[in-house]
């Protein structure tokens, strides 16, 4: 290895460069579209297809070829990729026709669209800077968002093209069409705002307004000159941006689609009819409502209710060939497929997505073993409730894509260096870079609780022979799981465990794959994962005696793992000695609305104050006395940087001492490759130096 491993890191984009992604099958199961870029180092992703039968993979689309070398995005296309957490560049999104022999993507803000078959892309004129463009089921038209405005554009035969129509403006500067509000792209994963009908002769079009939404400004002190960017931020207990449905045929006519509750979740536009899918503000009750699209009259399909929330599951709605239903819902102690009305998974069998229905077969994702996700099919039988069928048994994270009757399944493991992609007896290759890094990974219960937990100790250090400082390096908030049995998820972490330290990576309550009341644990109160990674710790040193100096130990973290970071020397300095908190959430008022309250509830309700960390500095003096390091992003827009401004005032007019780093310039990512690389390289010094590791 030629660089350090910080380096490598960084150019990488956390070795995520060159592997395989947004797979898309066509209906014969003959080709496979995919994105990749070209080298593990190059960010500039590429369009390629795949000959499922001789497994010959070919170049379609090369954006330096197309003259698209340095990208000039709209803000509205930024703000895309930094809800998507997308740090490549390139053709990061294409969209395709129902037999895949188009495909359409944005670069630089222009509209192309390429003929698979010859590899032959053209410009297409645009009426201003294009985002997220799609074409029509039957590739006749595209429709793309410019200004706020739904434009549809003809697609005349050969080199000329039609009519370029705007089918809705907006009425005022708060207002789009077409376009993922920041919570539905930031918290639900919806990151598109209209969807064709399978006809082509019309579509559902969102129209999100955005002026009830409180109205913030992201500076850049670094640039006085610069003016501070306005953004519109639904911070938790106040008004959300106002979406509104429209069916808007290609005439211009509308009909509107009205529903009731605060949140519009997704749409599924099929053969079988129009779908939507909403959600209440508490988010406790989630309705499936079928819509007439001549008139926009809905019908309620069916409500699920729960105490807590109800989850939000990718995939469905969906539909078997005859029209039956295909839905994730809980039941029994456990989230289960549900087919027609009847569950067909057992409680015991953690459903996470839907990833295809072809024809009669529905590809998901569920895990039994918290830590492995694996890929099932469910077959509808004649007469019967059908058959569930394992497609992936090695130990490892799976995903896949199904269509044509042709599975393809993307694997990670600890067994075998990135991704490897399958589909039939061909692969796909990966072009990433070989970290140089071999994580040795021990995953084990620990804990009362017998949490999932990975421990990492350096390559040279014999088991007994000395304590080594310890290292906790979690996420431990809702939704999201480090724990798993995927190589790529712990290069890090054997990183530093190389620079001597004992790493442990836990999984607490609220994480997923344990089921639904594991998760439902964190119910207004985000301080159990602190009491979770305290679990997790004295579990793993009994499991490893003699290997954990419990003297000496950090916790660092970033998003809800620097909160977690935070959080921990602040309430239990007996316990950790040091920490580095990376963009914390500090004030979860200041937080979105979607997110905070399903967990937190309305700030009205009273349980804020306990998962705050403002309070800790401002009631006791005394509550910080280890080393803390606070570093944030002044351009993030997710966690804005008044989080760690505030709790650094607070410590201050303690008079408790601590670290602040601002990162000029910087988001909520970090995809800044000296920014990333020089991170890992500072937080090791703040952590050697607070734990006197040599």
């Amino acid at each position: 290895m030629t660089e350090s491993f910080p380096r490598l890191h960084a150019r990488t984009r956390r070795f995520t460069l060159g592997v395989p992604r947004n797979f898309t099958i066509s209906p014969d199961g003959g080709r496979v579209t995919f994105l990749r870029t070209r080298s593990g180092t190059d960010p500039v992703t590429c369009l390629w297809e795949l000959d499922v039968a001789s497994g010959a993979e070919r170049l379609v689309v090369d954006p330096l070829a197309l003259g698209a070398a340095d990208e000039d995005l709209p803000p509205e296309e930024r703000a895309r990729r930094e809800r998507s957490r997308e740090s490549a560049g390139g053709v990061v999104a294409y969209a395709t026709d129902r037999e895949v022999r188009q495909a359409v993507f944005a670069l630089s803000g222009d509209l192309y669209l390429t003929d698979l078959a010859s590899g032959e892309s053209r410009r297409l004129p645009a009426a201003g800077p294009v985002i997220d463009p799609r074409l029509d089921p039957t590739g006749t038209r595209v429709a793309y968002v410019t200004g706020g405005a739904l434009h549809v554009l003809e697609l005349a035969t050969g080199a000329d093209t039609g009519a370029d129509t705007a089918l809705a403006e907006p009425e005022g500067d708060q207002v789009t069409y077409g376009l993922a509000e920041f919570i539905a792209a930031e918290e639900m994963e919806r990151m598109r705002g209209y969807w064709w009908s399978p006809s082509g002769d019309r579509l559902l079009v969102s129209r999100v307004d955005e002026s009830p939404v409180a109205l913030w400004h992201i500076a850049d002190p670094a640039n006085p000159g610069r003016r501070p960017v306005s953004q519109r931020y639904p911070a938790a207990g106040t008004a959300n941006a106002e979406v509104t449905l429209h069916v808007i045929g290609l005439d211009g006519a509308r009909t509107a689609v009205p529903f009731e509750q605060e949140y519009l979740v997704t749409a599924a536009w099929d053969a079988h009819g129009l779908a939507i899918v909403t959600l209440s503000r508490d988010q406790r009750t989630m309705r499936l409502l079928s819509v007439d699209p001549g008139t926009g009259e809905t019908t309620l399909l069916r409500e699920d209710t729960d105490p807590a929330w109800v989850d939000i599951v990718t995939g469905v709605p969906a539909r078997l060939s005859d029209g039956t239903l295909v839905w994730v819902a809980d039941a029994d102690g456990g989230h289960r497929l549900v087919v027609g009305d009847e569950p067909v998974t057992p409680p015991s069998l953690q459903v996470r997505a839907v990833l295809d229905v072809d024809g009669d077969t529905v590809l998901f994702s569920a895990s039994g073993e918290p830590t492995e996700v694996h890929v099932w099919t469910y077959s509808a039988g004649t007469g019967t409730k059908g058959t569930i069928s394992p497609v992936t048994t090695e130990p490892g994270v799976h995903s896949g894509r199904r269509a044509g009757g042709v599975t393809l399944v993307a694997r990670q493991s600890l067994d075998t260096e990135g991704t490897t992609v399958t589909i039939g007896s061909v692969s796909i290759k990966s072009l990433a870079e070989r970290p140089g890094l071999e994580p040795r990974v021990s995953l084990v219960r620990s804990g009362s609780r017998e949490l999932s937990t990975a421990v990492l100790l350096p390559s040279w250090h014999v088991p007994g022979s000395g304590p080594l400082p310890v290292l906790m390096d979690p996420y431990g908030g809702p939704r999201a799981q480090r724990v798993l049995s995927a190589r790529r998820m712990f290069l890090e972490s054997q990183w530093w465990a190389e620079q001597g330290f004992a790493v442990v990576v836990a999984d607490g309550r609220g994480t997923p794959g344990r089921g639904p009341a594991f998760e439902r644990e964190m119910l207004h109160d985000f301080t159990i994962a602190l009491q979770d990674q305290v679990d997790a710790l004295q579990g793993v040193a009994a499991l490893h005696p003699g290997d954990l100096d419990l003297s000496r130990v950090a916790i660092r973290g970033w998003s809800f793992g620097g909160y977690l970071a935070a959080l921990a020397v602040l309430r239990r300095p007996d316990v950790f000695h040091a920490a580095v908190a990376g963009a914390p959430v500090t004030d979860w008022r200041l937080y979105d609305t979607c997110y905070t309250e399903r967990y937190l509830g309305h700030p009205d309700e009273g349980h804020y104050e306990r998962s705050s960390l403002l309070g800790d500095a401002e009631k006791d003096a005394e509550k910080l006395e280890r080393p803390l390091l606070l570093i944030h992003g002044l351009a993030d827009d997710n966690v804005v940087a008044a989080h760690t401004l505030r709790l650094s005032s607070a410590l201050l007019a303690a008079g408790r001492p601590h670290t602040v780093l601002p990162l000029s310039g910087v988001t909520h990512m970090t995809p800044q490759e000296v920014v990333a690389e020089n991170l890992l390289l500072l937080q090791l010094d703040f952590l050697k130096k607070s734990l006197n590791v040599s």
